[in-house]
């Protein structure tokens, strides 16, 4: 007996010693919870794989090859068969039916590859290969053996069960989401933080968004393209966070009391300041940003560091070393750029300084802040107010 199924591969996870079943278990999770909404499937544990089932449902794989492969963690993932009966005879007769499927009266090269976990299986790799290939040839005359540039590969892999696939679907690879922690990610709609939060993601931390919302100086728009951000991450990583906090009464506060050239430097340290209070709360162990080093005013070294200064907390910026047009190409991987490139601006861009200062000094931007006493009062309410969102 034969059914469709898909195997899942993955990497790192596969070295992380007695974490690892928490890796998986997280993988598994991820996975039921992508391709839950199109069947009734059951994902099995292998030897080193994962296998996704049929419990009924049709095992259409266009639709679930990219909800799966789209989950960090994943290597990649190749539709193929499982087989019940593990006798060489059976292997021989399957393997010809699913190569008669791709190649029958097409001329082409072939090899047979096999991977035998099970080493309580009577006939080692080879021996299968050859068993394999040789009823290949048999069935179809048409294809001839390359063993070292075939056009097509047949694969075989003798694990609890027997398993047959020709193709091979990467994925992101990285670790499993939340598997290295968590960090609440300052989310705008623009195109670097979805960026930095994807590749933290993509790391394995559990990431949730914060954005910083100021009605009526941005509009709903502006604030359902960070939703629509949020939804698409959420893709990856089987679940997202988003917390909306309302920044308005900051901003102005900001207006009214720091110097013009200073101002885009006092909000992002009030954002900073913000989110820092979210993440204690929700017992995330750092921040991340979408700063990329030299690319606007406030992402000077100086003014990175008078940023990070308002937190306790590590802050993890991933573009840093990165140029404008290596963050363009991957927000177009990742999917988030035409999104990001709607015209609905966010509050940052709103307030910024038409001469913003690029030297900060440290120093005297936190004794500047000292003497501003409603701040604090100010951002604890924006906090406490904020409306949060699960996607």
């Amino acid at each position: 007996m034969r059914e469709k199924v898909i195997i899942v591969k993955y990497g790192e996870i596969a070295m992380r010693g007695n974490n690892r079943k928490l890796f998986v278990a997280r993988l598994v999770k991820a996975i039921r919870k992508n391709i839950d909404p199109f069947g009734n499937f059951y994902v099995a544990l292998e030897q080193g794989r994962l296998v996704v089932e049929s419990r009924g449902a049709e095992m259409d794989w266009e639709v679930l090859l990219p909800r799966i492969t789209c989950i960090f963690g994943i290597l990649g993932a190749c539709p193929g068969w499982k087989l019940t009966d593990d006798a060489i005879e059976a292997i021989r007769a399957a393997a010809c039916d699913l190569m008669k499927e791709q190649f029958d009266g097409h001329s082409s090269t072939f090899k047979v590859v096999t991977k035998r976990g099970n080493k309580k299986y009577p006939l080692d790799s080879n021996a299968i290969s050859a068993e394999v290939g040789e009823a290949v040839l048999a069935a179809l005359p048409q294809l001839t053996v390359d063993v070292h540039h075939p056009q097509q590969t047949l694969y075989v892999e003798v694990r609890n069960h027997v398993y047959l696939y020709t193709s091979f679907v990467p994925g992101w690879g990285g670790l499993p989401y939340g598997s290295s922690g968590k960090a609440i990610s300052l989310l705008s709609g623009g195109i670097d933080s979805p960026t930095a939060t994807f590749l933290m993601a993509k790391r394995g931390v559990e990431v949730e968004g914060v954005y910083f919302h100021t009605p009526p100086y941005t509009s709903e728009r502006a604030k359902k393209k960070v939703e629509s951000l949020a939804k698409i991450l959420a893709g990856f990583t089987g679940g997202f966070t988003l917390h909306v906090v309302n920044f308005t009464k900051v901003q102005l506060y900001l207006l009214d009391h720091v110097p013009e050239e200073k101002l885009t430097i006092f909000l992002k340290r009030a954002m900073v300041h913000t989110a820092e209070q979210i993440a204690l709360e929700q017992k995330a162990q750092a921040l991340v940003m979408g700063d990329s080093v030299g690319q606007v005013a406030s992402q000077t070294v100086p003014a990175i560091e008078a940023i990070s200064s308002a937190t306790q907390l590590p802050i993890l910026r991933p573009l840093c070393g990165m140029d404008k047009q290596e963050i363009v190409d991957l927000a177009k991987k990742t999917g988030t750029f035409e999104t990001s490139i709607e015209p609905y601006e966010d509050c940052c861009t709103v307030f910024v300084a038409k001469h913003p200062e690029t030297k900060p000094k440290r120093s005297v931007i936190e004794a500047m802040e000292r003497h501003l006493q409603a701040l604090p009062e100010l951002m604890a309410e924006a906090a406490a107010g904020r409306e949060t969102m699960q996607f």
